[in-house]
């Protein structure tokens, strides 16, 4: 995934308008500028085991003020069923108790993603189920004392800035400002615990909130 990063940064390069040049169009920035967020907030919740801390990250670099952490604001509503083959990647037979939770984790007023969580509550601490039933502590800190991995199931792209072969085409062909849909990239994993006991699957959401916010500006 950073290879593709590169790519879109070395392609973007090559196009660099010469001295004396016109300027890029602004929404040929624009659209560079998304594709190349959303391809490095992929390659990071890819590269590392809680996608809280991956969203921490990016609240701490484009969020409203300093400090302000993720939050998980429980959504209410009926548990969904989880399907057959949710409960064979956690291992569960069709008797085996599952607890559903779904959360948007929030930067300040902004929901930058929305997951569905199913997960074992037979494999964490009385405390854990505790926290998880009566707090909206995110998930990946309430069970961060199982020393857990994750292991991703699927990635899909729900938006493309920029389509395909792009990088041969002239920036006016990719001059229309880009309006992001409300959903950008979606991931399913199972979340393991350290002696390799599936626990928790989730599958996460992310929005345009994450391509639309951008840092305050200094104070002067």
């Amino acid at each position: 995934m950073q290879a593709m990063i590169a790519a879109v940064l070395a392609a973007a390069l090559s196009l660099a308008p010469s001295a004396g040049a016109a300027p890029w169009p602004d929404g040929y920035v624009q659209r560079l500028q998304a594709l190349a967020r959303l391809q490095a907030l992929n390659a990071e919740l890819l590269s590392h085991d809680s996608a809280t801390a991956v969203l921490q990250s990016f609240c701490d670099r484009h969020g409203p003020r300093p400090g302000v952490k993720i939050a998980a604001k429980v959504q209410a509503g009926p548990p969904k069923p989880a399907s057959v083959e949710q409960r064979k990647a956690l291992g569960a037979s069709p008797t085996t108790r599952l607890r559903y939770r779904r959360v948007a984790l929030t930067c300040g007023d902004l929901v930058l993603s929305r997951a569905d969580n199913w997960y074992r509550p037979d494999r964490l601490t009385r405390r854990m189920n505790e926290l998880l039933e009566q707090t909206d502590t995110p998930f990946g800190r309430v069970v961060a004392d199982l020393g857990y991995h994750r292991r991703t199931l699927a990635v899909q792209l729900l938006t493309d800035p920029l389509p395909p072969g792009w990088e041969d085409q002239p920036p006016q062909a990719n001059a229309t400002p880009f309006t992001p849909p409300a959903e950008i990239l979606q991931h399913s994993a199972v979340l393991l615990d350290a002696h390799g006991r599936p626990f928790s699957l989730v599958v996460e959401t992310y929005t345009d909130g994450l391509l639309l916010m951008t840092p305050p500006e200094p104070a002067t």
